[in-house]
C-alpha cells in the first residue's frame, strides 16, 4: 500500500451515506449547460460538454434518479454535436468532432435507448478513418496518439455493434505495445505507466477478447498498489490519491477478477469522505471543490464495489449492468434478423435454379 495521503476519519458525519438528494440536484443544475454558453466557465469547459454529459446522466441513472433529468431536449442537444460531413460528434454543436465525444455520445444514446438516432454507418466510417497503420487510433483528424482513442474506438464499435470494421487484431497489436516492465501501460509505446491508460488498455483488450495479452497478475499487483493508507488510490507511485481512480483502477481489477485484491471498505469511507454534504457532488480529494467528473466516478467506484442502492455499472462499457444487456440483446435479434433474411434470400436463389421434377 502506498503511503502518501491523510487517514480518512473514523467519524465521517454526515457523509458517512451516499448524499443520492444532494448529488442528483447537483448534476441536475448542470443538465442544460449549453443553455448557459454566454458564462465563462462554461465556455472554458466547452470541450468537455459531451463528457460531461454522459457522466452526469450515467451517474443519474445509477443511483436510480435519471427521471430528474429532461432527456428528451438531452438528445435533441446530442444530435446538435452531430457532424454529417464526416460521421463523427463533436463536444458542442461548435466544436469539430472527435472520437472521445462520439464515444460520449453513443454511450449517452445506449443509455437513453436511442441508438436508432444515429447513422451506425457514418460514425463506424469515422472511427474506423482515425485508425493508423501500425493499429493505433487518432482523437480526430490532427492525429494525436493515444491508448484513450484505442479504447473509445473499439468500445465505440462494439455498441453499435459493428467492431468487425476495424482491424481489431493491429489494435490489440498496438496496446500490447504500449504495455511496461511492471504491467501497466502508457499512452504510447514508451511512456510510463498511468492507472488512467491501464484502465483504457485492459478495457480495449477486454473488447477485443485478449485479455490474455495482458500480464494479468502483475498489473494487478501494480493496480491494489495504487492504494494508500487514506482509503484513496492514486494513478502513479508517490502520488495523491484522487477519487478518479476509484474508477481506473477499481474498474481494471474488475475486469480482471481482482476486485478483492484492495481494501473496499477503506477506498468507500475515502469516497463518501469527499462528497460535499452542502452543494452536493463529490470532489477528488475531501473539501475540494465538487465537479460532475468526479461525481460520477465516484459513483461509479461505489457501484462496483455492490454499494446499497446503486446500479451495478459494467467495468469495460462504464454504462450500467441493464443497459449494455439490452444493448447486447437487441444486437442478438439484429444478427438473428439478418441471418433468417440472408437463408430467405438463399432459399429463393436456390429454388429458382432448381432443376423442374415434373
Amino acid at each position: 500500500m502506498a503511503t502518501s495521503g491523510a487517514v480518512t476519519p473514523a467519524d465521517l458525519g454526515p457523509r458517512s451515506k451516499l448524499l443520492v438528494d444532494k448529488h442528483a440536484a447537483y448534476i441536475a443544475s448542470f443538465s442544460t449547460v449549453w443553455e448557459a454558453a454566454d458564462k465563462l466557465e462554461h465556455v472554458a469547459t466547452e470541450h468537455f460538454w459531451m463528457s460531461g454529459m454522459y457522466w452526469g446522466l450515467t451517474a443519474m441513472e445509477l443511483m436510480g434518479r435519471l427521471q430528474d433529468m429532461d432527456t428528451d431536449k438531452v438528445l435533441d442537444w446530442v444530435m446538435s454535436c452531430y457532424r454529417p460531413e464526416d460521421g463523427g460528434f463533436g463536444s458542442s454543436p461548435r466544436n469539430d468532432s472527435h472520437l472521445l465525444a462520439t464515444l460520449s455520445a453513443l454511450q449517452i444514446l445506449a443509455l437513453l435507448d436511442a441508438l436508432h438516432r444515429a447513422d451506425a454507418l457514418a460514425v463506424t466510417a469515422y472511427i474506423a478513418g482515425l485508425q493508423q497503420p501500425d493499429g493505433a487510433f487518432a482523437g480526430d483528424k490532427w492525429g494525436e496518439i493515444d491508448t484513450r482513442f484505442s479504447y473509445a474506438a473499439l468500445l465505440g464499435c462494439s455498441i453499435l455493434g459493428t467492431l468487425d470494421q476495424l482491424d481489431v487484431e493491429a489494435a490489440v497489436h498496438f496496446v500490447t505495445a504500449c504495455k511496461n516492465f511492471d504491467g501497466g501501460f502508457g499512452c504510447t509505446p514508451g511512456n510510463e505507466s498511468h492507472a488512467g491508460q491501464v484502465f483504457t488498455c485492459i478495457g480495449a483488450l477486454s473488447l477485443a477478447g485478449r485479455l490474455d495479452a495482458a500480464d494479468q497478475d502483475l498489473v494487478g499487483w501494480w493496480l491494489c498498489e495504487r492504494q494508500t493508507r487514506s482509503g484513496g488510490l492514486n494513478g502513479r507511485p508517490e502520488k495523491l490519491q484522487d477519487v478518479c481512480y476509484s474508477w481506473w483502477c477499481l474498474s481494471c481489477l474488475s475486469i480482471l477478477g481482482r476486485l478483492h485484491w484492495i481494501d473496499q471498505e477503506a477506498l468507500s469511507r475515502f469516497i463518501l469522505y469527499c462528497q460535499d454534504e452542502e452543494d452536493g457532488g463529490i470532489s477528488d480529494r475531501p473539501d475540494d471543490m465538487a465537479d460532475v467528473y468526479h461525481t460520477f466516478f465516484g459513483i461509479a467506484g461505489l457501484s462496483l464495489m455492490g454499494h446499497a442502492g446503486l446500479a451495478a455499472i459494467d467495468p469495460t462499457y462504464a454504462l450500467p449492468v441493464k443497459t449494455v444487456q439490452r444493448l447486447q440483446q437487441q444486437q442478438q435479434r439484429q444478427q438473428q434478423q439478418q441471418q433468417q433474411q440472408q437463408c430467405g434470400q438463399g432459399m429463393q436463389e436456390g429454388g429458382s435454379s432448381a432443376p423442374s421434377t415434373g
